[in-house]
């Protein structure tokens, strides 16, 4: 901690000074014997526990919350930024989310990216980016867990872990139906039953579909692509939970996801050069392609989990199977208006919309995907001081990119890479209740993991066009908990965390690379309290972080080329938050908010220009290249804060009108590793409002709901080595919902 920067100590003193004044408010406040904050139980370290006793950082999205926020047909992306450090973006749209935790993620596109943080659905990790996306529905809960996580779960989670569980199957015969339509002719039917079956089975199945119609025109004339944005996404979950006794129970999970729609829509010339300002008379509705865009997605998985209660311990297996065959093609350049590239390869930046140097039309796919994971874990059962978990986790993936430029001949358009990626771990971590106050935590991991790639195809040959990783590394954590009073804990927590060496393949613009492993060094300090006789709950933690030899990604400039890259240093520190309140009977507040302050530590690393004409920041060297040291992580907002108050209203027969907005709120940030003007994203505040009638003792709903409500579009992602090429937030959308309960 000591390496903190004094700038950076005054918002870390602050979340102190906070938490400090808010654990002491119980002998401050009133007492009060009505409603109280329900209880939150999580699954962050494998095992049901109060959040307050978990020695890390970790955020839940729950119930109404995530209907909320779901609202209007969202992907994954609408949890960005609803939890503290948490940054979501794409640049394929719905099919292929980037996860970003405390700054640390990665922005490669490639269908074989790496993520350092990890997701996790009904306890299979979805490691292919493109499974991150799978549509979130009928989910009890999501929880985000920052920091190295890799002694409790089966795949290693340097950067953290957003988990999410799906609600069970019970001998309760109810479900629910929801269906909402809005702006764009956004529409949503969703809906889960519990099946009676009989005897030791239970059955549930769930489903939603959500649709919105191509809102945005094409200006251009006979382009293969008339409108765009447009999506039908369809996805189900079939579930069977046998449980003879309490002691043994089997679930298996079957679930299928298919998406017809938009890739994500690139707009050429769209910002206005030397500013991060969209230009003069920009219009969300219109768009200037010449070239198709379209994008598929057919996924396939499937698990089996068994518990299974021995004599002082309980086994747990985890078998997981997932396939995935996306397609998208896209008119990446986002223009049709060719401008002659000058003789010095200084091109000007223009600010009529359409406007490219020159064309850019490819494809990116999978074939052959498939996933096997396999976990065994073995957990104490026992009452005693010790509790303990070890495990053993296989993981077994392989595939086929495929990439088509179709300016290209023929001939040369396809290029095809086969990667195969095995790797196993054996885990452990065991807790020790020093004293009634005082509870240990350590935890112990190994992991091998081995890739191979190979490419066929017209490509740059010049680096090889086939590689293999073989890499291995130990990983530990320790943590303690202190009971300072019954309502609060105090905990500090010290993890290392891993990830293996990735392979950018060749292509026809550029050389194959490699990226060594990296590693990562984690400390934090946290206090976690429930006071005012549980009307609030609170959170706090400081936090630093070293990642050594951090892989990076250097993507388009003047030379058009995307690399992988080892920086020898990546650092983080910072702070976050997590508030509810219940200021009265009627009133629910929630408040959560980070700081993180994010650097490149590497003298040796320079980035060529952007190559669409954008103003750099900095001076560039002899060679013309840009320093990046001291430059923060790409899109890692040094500020991230969301609020949410939701107002009740009963009325005299036992019904409800309720008032419940929502807003999140992220600093500016970097996209590229450089910096430049252009391609730095401006603040952005979006909000949510929602107005409904409960009914028949909770059991039907209806509401109408705004998303965006101020309607602030600003560029979010960017294309750099063409002409200013941008893409942008959802503008503003409303609509209504019902909601039935049976």
């Amino acid at each position: 901690m000591r390496d903190i920067k004094p700038q950076a100590l005054r918002p870390v003193q602050l979340a102190l000074s906070v938490s400090l004044a808010l654990s002491a408010w119980p002998v401050l406040a009133q007492s009060s014997d009505k409603t109280q904050l329900e209880t939150v139980t999580i699954t962050a370290e494998r095992r049901v526990e109060n959040i307050k006793d978990v020695p890390t950082a970790v955020s839940t999205l729950s119930g109404e919350k995530l209907d909320v926020l779901a609202s209007g047909g969202q992907d994954v992306r609408f949890l960005s930024g609803r939890v503290p450090s948490l940054n979501i973006e794409s640049s394929f749209g719905r099919a292929f989310p980037r996860f970003y935790l405390r700054g640390y993620g990665n922005t490669d596109f490639r269908l074989n990216a790496s993520q350092p943080v990890s997701l996790i659905y009904d306890d299979v990790v979805q490691e292919n980016p493109i499974l991150k996306g799978f549509p979130v529905f009928d989910v009890k809960s999501v929880e985000v867990i920052a920091g190295p996580q890799g002694t409790l779960f089966g795949r290693n989670t340097p950067g953290g872990v957003v988990k999410f569980d799906s609600v069970r199957p019970s001998k309760k015969q109810d479900g629910y139906i929801s269906a909402s339509y809005g702006t764009f002719g956004s529409a949503t039917l969703e809906g889960a039953a519990n099946l009676p079956l009989g005897g030791d089975w239970s059955a549930r199945v769930s489903a939603q579909l959500q649709r919105r119609d191509d809102w945005v025109t094409n200006q251009v004339p006979n382009s293969p692509t008339s409108k765009t944005e447009g999506y039908e996404d369809r996805a189900v979950r079939l579930q069977a939970l046998y449980e003879p006794n309490q002691g043994f129970s089997a679930l298996f999970n079957l679930h299928n996801r298919e998406l017809e729609g938009s890739p994500r829509l690139f707009r050429a010339s769209i910002i206005k050069p030397g500013t991060n300002d969209l230009i003069a008379g920009f219009d969300p509705k219109k768009s200037y392609l010449n070239a198709k865009n379209e994008q598929s997605l057919h996924a396939t998985g499937g698990s089996l989990r068994i518990k299974w209660a021995l004599d002082g311990m309980t086994l747990h297996s985890i078998t997981g199977i997932e396939t995935v065959k996306p397609f998208s093609r896209a008119d990446v350049d986002g223009g049709y208006i060719l401008r002659v590239i000058p003789s010095n390869f200084k091109l000007p930046p223009y600010d009529k919309e359409g406007e490219v140097f020159f064309p850019v039309e490819t494809s990116d796919a999978l074939r052959d995907h498939r996933q096997l994971s396999q976990e065994v874990r073995l957990e104490s059962s026992g009452n005693g001081p010790l509790r303990w978990q070890a495990g053993l986790y296989l993981f077994d993936e392989r595939y086929t990119m495929e990439s088509i430029d179709y300016l290209a001949a023929p001939a040369d358009a396809l290029v095809s890479t086969r990667q195969t990626n095995r790797a196993w771990a054996v885990f452990g971590s065991v807790n020790y209740r020093l004293s009634a106050d005082l509870n240990l935590r350590g935890g112990l991991r190994y992991t091998q993991d081995k890739k191979n790639l190979s490419t066929t195809g017209k490509v740059n040959t010049s680096a090889g066009t086939s590689a293999s990783t073989d890499n291995s590394k130990v990983s530990w954590d320790l943590s303690g908990t202190y009971t300072l009073s019954p309502e609060t804990n105090l905990y500090a927590r010290v993890a290392t965390g891993f990830r293996a060496a990735s392979i950018y393949p060749a292509s026809g613009f550029g050389p194959q690379s490699q990226a060594r492993p990296e590693t990562v060094t984690s400390y934090e300090l946290g206090a976690k309290s429930e006071f005012w006789q549980r009307r609030g709950r609170l959170s706090a933690t400081v936090f630093s972080y070293t990642v050594k030899d951090q892989q990076l990604t250097a993507v388009g400039g003047t030379q058009n080329v995307n690399t992988l890259l080892n920086a020898s240093k990546g650092q983080g520190r910072g702070f976050e938050l997590n508030l509810e309140l219940l200021p009265t009977d009627n009133l629910l507040l929630t408040l959560g908010a980070s700081y993180n302050d994010t650097e490149i530590k590497d003298r040796s690393l320079a980035m060529p220009p952007a190559g669409s004409g954008a103003t750099m920041i900095g001076t560039p060297d002899a060679q013309g290249n840009y320093s990046i040291y001291g430059n923060p992580l790409p899109n890692a907002p040094k500020w991230i804060a969301n609020l949410t108050a939701r107002y009740s209203i009963p009325t005299a027969d036992g019904n409800e009108y309720y008032i419940y907005t929502d807003w999140a709120y992220r600093s500016k940030v970097n996209f590229f590793l450089y910096r430049a003007v252009e391609f730095t994203g401006k603040p952005l505040t979006e909000g949510g409002l929602r107005v409904g009638y409960l009914w028949n003792n909770g059991k039907y709903e209806v509401a109408g709901f705004v998303r965006n409500i101020t309607d602030k579009v600003v560029v979010n992602g960017a294309i750099d080595f063409n002409n200013l090429t941008g893409f942008i937030n959802d503008p503003r959308t409303y609509g209504v919902q019902f909601k039935a309960l049976f």
